[in-house]
């Protein structure tokens, strides 16, 4: 009888940040709502655009029109990623309610101490953000790609320590 040989799965780091038990971006919220009040609204499975392979809901057709002429204008900057995370070298999921917008892009953040860096620092964060971004990008689940293909890509054996002669 063979052993079970440990394999390493695909990324499952999404390009496009989306809620683990629902699939959906920001967690429902409408992403055009961002722009025209002072807090994001929840959207509705009523009116949902799937971009980026990720559904995203909206609080009526007329936002969701819009988005989907425009997804990148609406839509988190570093798919929703945290910014400055990003700019100190590693990825963490922003949260929805946790936003800044600044020069007409949408920024998310995983905590208050990182959205209150990024008020104090701006445009260097962003700068680094940028950079470790286009680093980052390319490798994740669902950038260029449908997440589920990336999901569904074979896993990749990972040799133990018995079969590598150790």
């Amino acid at each position: 009888m063979a052993a079970a040989m440990p394999v390493r799965a695909a990324s499952l780091v999404e390009a496009i940040v989306a809620d683990p038990l629902t699939g959906v971006a920001l967690e429902g919220y409408d992403p055009v709502s961002y722009f025209l009040g002072a807090e994001p609204v929840p959207g509705s499975p009523d009116h949902v655009f799937e971009w980026g392979g990720v559904p995203w809901y909206f609080v009526s057709d007329a936002n969701r029109d819009v988005f989907s002429r425009n997804p990148e204008i609406y839509a988190p900057q570093y798919g929703g990623h945290c910014l400055t995370s990003l700019s100190r070298g590693y990825m963490s999921d922003g949260k929805p309610r946790l936003h800044v917008i600044r020069q007409a892009k949408l920024y998310l953040f995983y905590s208050v101490a990182n959205r209150e860096a990024f008020l104090a620092s701006g445009d260097d964060i962003v700068a680094l953000a940028d950079a470790n971004w286009a680093k980052f990008r390319d490798g994740l689940a669902g950038a260029g790609q449908d997440v589920t293909q990336a999901l569904d890509a074979p896993a990749e054996p990972v040799a133990d320590a018995e079969s590598a002669g150790h």
